[in-house]
């Protein structure tokens, strides 16, 4: 049994993999500071699932609060690090900018001077693949320069790849990123796509599809990126001993620093993903198209390669059978079935 520190363990990703130690036996102890950010029912409703399983403990703590994350290391000990906690969306970046730069930036660096003090075996954080940003050689793999971000939201994520390498290799800190890949699945967040589209579907309105629908995006649902985050989490990252600093590797270091990327590395045009929303849902879209939006991508597609080498998993969980199950649980939780 590991004891483990989960950070955003109401959000969507973060319920799912406590979720997931929990079952496997693991002691979570998670931590959130239930942002309302979107509605929080929909964060305590998650909570409460965590809640009913042995070896759970919630914590409500905004990463930003250096001392009280400090005492809540020093209490509890954590063994291991899956730092889930964000301000997400790309979007909503332009707007809000501030709140983006507190939680991603102040937070991180408050937690990795927390793991350098406390030393657990791994850290293992979220990044995104909004990093690759205007690179438009496709599929996108780790050793690909990513220093041309369109949003503040991939530059704060871009930021903590290169904050955590730092601690690695002044402190020997074993840290790895992962840049999830849209994900998408039960108990959503409902500012993304499945979510917002459904609901308008199930009521008779127009979604908004932008670029014209001109778009691509490598939808991997949630517990494929659970199945992948869990066997990084369970295998620190250590030196890459052919590491060449004359011609260095992006996705790699002398530090015990990695990266990889978690998608189904198969990328899924707009209006083929809105259809087959429409079959899970057993209604038709009304749809309104829009131009591109500003900080948006094209097309995203991940090259899992590297995450099959080092760990022997890549998602591939089919969209109609994600969208399925997203859509039972769309309706069952929203009172439309």
């Amino acid at each position: 049994m590991t004891k483990v520190l989960v950070t955003g363990c109401a959000g969507f990703i973060g319920m799912h993999c406590a979720a997931h130690l929990l079952t496997r036996g693991d002691e979570v102890i998670g931590v959130d500071n239930l942002s309302p950010y979107y509605p929080i029912e929909l964060k305590r409703d998650r909570l409460r699932r965590l809640e009913q399983e042995k070896g759970f403990c919630f914590v409500k703590l905004d990463l930003a609060d250096a001392g009280a994350l400090g005492k809540l290391f020093a209490k509890h000990k954590p063994q291991a690090v899956l730092h889930l906690a964000a301000q997400p969306g790309v979007r909503h970046s332009l707007e809000n900018p501030g709140s983006y730069v507190q939680a991603n930036l102040v937070g991180f660096a408050n937690l990795l001077e927390a793991v350098r003090a406390h030393a657990p075996r791994h850290l293992v954080y979220a990044s995104s693949s909004s990093v690759y940003g205007g690179n438009a050689r496709l599929p996108w793999s780790e050793s690909d320069n990513v220093d041309h971000p369109v949003s503040l939201y991939a530059a704060t994520k871009k930021s903590n790849e290169l904050m955590a390498h730092v601690y690695s290799h002044l402190f020997g800190l074993p840290a790895t990123g992962l840049r999830f890949f849209t994900v998408y699945g039960p108990w959503g967040r409902p500012d993304m796509s499945p979510v917002l589209f459904a609901h308008a579907i199930m009521d008779g309105q127009p979604i908004k599809v932008f670029n014209h629908g001109d778009m691509q995006r490598d939808f991997t649902y949630v517990d494929d990126v659970v199945e992948g985050t869990l066997r990084v989490l369970d295998d620190p990252a250590t030196p890459e001993p052919a590491f060449d600093a004359s011609e260095p590797d992006p996705a790699t270091s002398w530090a015990p620093w990695r990266i990889y990327n978690i998608g189904n590395h198969q990328p899924i045009g707009l209006l083929d993903y809105i259809a087959a929303l429409e079959r899970a849902l057993g209604k038709q879209a009304i749809k309104q198209f829009e131009p591109m939006q500003p900080g948006d991508v094209r097309s995203t597609f991940a090259d899992t390669r590297r995450l099959d080498g080092a760990v022997g998993f890549t998602p591939s969980t089919p969209l109609e059978e994600g969208l399925a199950r997203f859509a039972q649980w769309f309706k069952r939780y929203y009172g439309y079935a």
